[in-house]
């Protein structure tokens, strides 16, 4: 019965205020509409820029990925679903763009996205390696006409515009890199602004060269003695990071373009928080940072294309 005695109080309280509040004149208000809960300003209308876009273009490889297990055709090509996620994580959309459709519509796909990006796998010959070198020279001309247009190339593309930039393509050395989990090592007085590590924390920086955070899974890559003695190729980019193989060769395993907004890394950024079929794949959670670091500082690049696309586009309507 104890239990029931408060309601008759209530009631009666609630009567009392409510014959107060009319005898003031001063109406009852709730607790949101007094000083003491002030008003949450309301959220402006979303841009429907930064809820569709930027939009970055991914090259399919050819294969189905799975040694022809689930597709043997030979015009078949795939995109490993790691770099969607990457992509995807930062806010970004993808398009993918099969190596091997029709040029023209590869070159219409390339206008509708806002940075490309290279993946690994294993071609580096045929119409693979000229879809690479034409997409390559499309990117370079949209950045030399105002168009900040970013690409990114990861493991074989790294390896691809070391010969499309060399024009040599038998520039390549071997390495024992495959499913090797290794650290990267800064180049000494390297500058840092404006690259991939830039928004990388001081703690994870350090980290990136004492643990192994980074993924390598290839055979091919090149010496930075090679690198630097190779004109058109230190011309074009300055070398970020050197890393050691199995046998401990140094290669070079991150470059940036000094002209243009073109990063290439001779590792896996996608792997660390997206796949786990290789034992070598590091997965703690400072190797999830580095994925989720360079996913945000590609994207945020593909930001910048379509913010200025935005400006041209009030000055120029008919873009």
């Amino acid at each position: 019965m104890m239990n029931y005695l408060w309601i008759p109080m209530l009631i009666a309280l609630s009567k009392e205020l409510a014959a107060n509040a009319q005898s003031t004149g001063v109406p009852l208000l709730l607790p949101s509409e007094t000083h003491f809960y002030p008003k949450v300003p309301r959220c402006p209308a979303p841009d429907p820029n930064l809820n569709f876009r930027p939009v970055i273009g991914i090259l399919s490889h050819p294969g189905d990925g799975a040694s022809g297990r689930l597709n043997n055709a030979t015009n078949a090509s795939y995109i490993a679903a790691s770099y969607v996620k990457f992509v995807e994580s930062a806010g970004a959309r993808v398009i993918p763009l099969i190596y091997n459709e029709p040029s023209e519509i590869l070159h219409e796909k390339l206008d509708l996205v806002n940075g490309v990006i290279f993946t690994g796998g294993w071609a580096k010959s045929g119409l693979y390696f000229e879809v690479v070198e034409s997409i390559f020279k499309n990117v370079l001309k949209k950045n030399d006409a105002g168009d900040h247009f970013p690409l990114l190339a990861i493991c074989l593309g790294f390896e691809l515009l070391t010969m499309v930039v060399s024009k040599d393509n038998n520039i390549l050395e071997g390495f024992s890199a495959a499913d090797q989990a290794s650290t990267l090592q800064f180049v000494n007085n390297v500058n840092i602004n404006g690259t991939v590590f830039q928004r990388f924390p001081p703690v994870l920086l350090k980290k990136l060269s004492t643990e192994c955070l980074v993924m390598q899974n290839h055979r091919y890559g090149i010496s930075p003695e090679k690198f630097q003695k190779t004109e058109r190729l230190c011309s074009f980019f300055k070398i970020l990071t050197t890393s050691a193989d199995e046998d401990d060769k140094v290669y070079v395993s991150t470059v940036q373009a000094h002209k243009y907004p073109v990063t290439a890394v001779q590792w896996h950024p996608e792997k660390n928080a997206f796949e786990w079929g290789l034992s070598g794949i590091p997965h703690s959670e400072e190797a999830v940072q580095v994925t989720q670091h360079v996913a945000n500082f590609f994207v945020r690049r593909g930001f910048d294309e379509v913010y200025i696309f935005d400006i041209l586009k009030n000055r120029c309507p008919k873009l």
